[in-house]
């Protein structure tokens, strides 16, 4: 399960219930300054000495080992960045429940798998962000990918990513897990079609396959 469910304080960010209960307000600002490229915000001051920063930012990330500057509010989360504002459209990343809860919108932040609708944007400045489109090498699925359509493991398909992602990172930090390894990494991925045990198998295969090159 993504580090930020256990503990959301923990990143040193801030918590999706903070920054939606500010709106963008106190803190945010403080977070963004150092890392933003021509800010465009308008500034007021709070009555409890806090300020408002309120506007668009632009904010360099690194994505798929390229740079993409993107435009967005000091609140924009990660997903939203991701589908809507980088070129092209990072649409791999999926958004279901948009609040910590499935794992369809799960990436990898410097090799890790984080929750993006529960990260800020301005919070993955300076991190090395993988997302399943950057998976592929040439063309190439890469052998979580490809195990998953040998196994038939998914349906609808709006989880898969989110359960590639943490796949991939499990097989990096421990290329021969143990099923109730695999059942443990995955814990946080739902899948509403029920196709557990195939992609508990699919993992299982993919484990003893080359894993190519190292995200993050």
């Amino acid at each position: 399960m993504p580090e930020e469910c256990r503990d959301p304080t923990a990143r040193g960010g801030v918590s999706r219930r903070g920054f939606l209960k500010g709106a963008g307000v106190a803190g945010v600002g403080g977070l963004i300054l150092p890392d933003v490229i021509d800010p465009q915000e308008a500034e007021g001051q709070q009555a409890d000495g806090s300020r408002r920063l309120s506007g668009t930012v632009r904010l360099r990330l690194s994505v798929n080992g390229n740079d993409q500057v993107v435009q967005v509010e000091p609140r924009t989360t990660l997903l939203n960045a991701l589908r809507n504002h980088t070129r092209p459209p990072l649409t791999g990343t999926k958004e279901v429940c948009d609040r910590g809860e499935c794992g369809a919108c799960t990436v990898l932040a410097d090799g890790k798998p984080i929750y993006s609708c529960m990260m800020l944007a301005a919070d993955a400045v300076g991190k090395s962000i993988t997302t399943v489109e950057g998976l592929a090498d040439d063309g190439r699925l890469s052998p979580v990918q490809e195990a998953i359509c040998e196994k038939d493991a998914s349906q609808c398909g709006f989880c898969t990513p989110g359960f590639v992602m943490t796949a991939t990172a499990l097989l990096f930090s421990n290329p021969n897990p143990t099923e109730q390894q695999i059942r443990d990494a995955l814990a946080g991925n739902i899948c509403r079609c029920g196709t557990y045990p195939h992609m508990f198998e699919a993992i299982a295969a993919a484990a003893g396959k080359p894993a190519g090159q190292e995200v993050g």
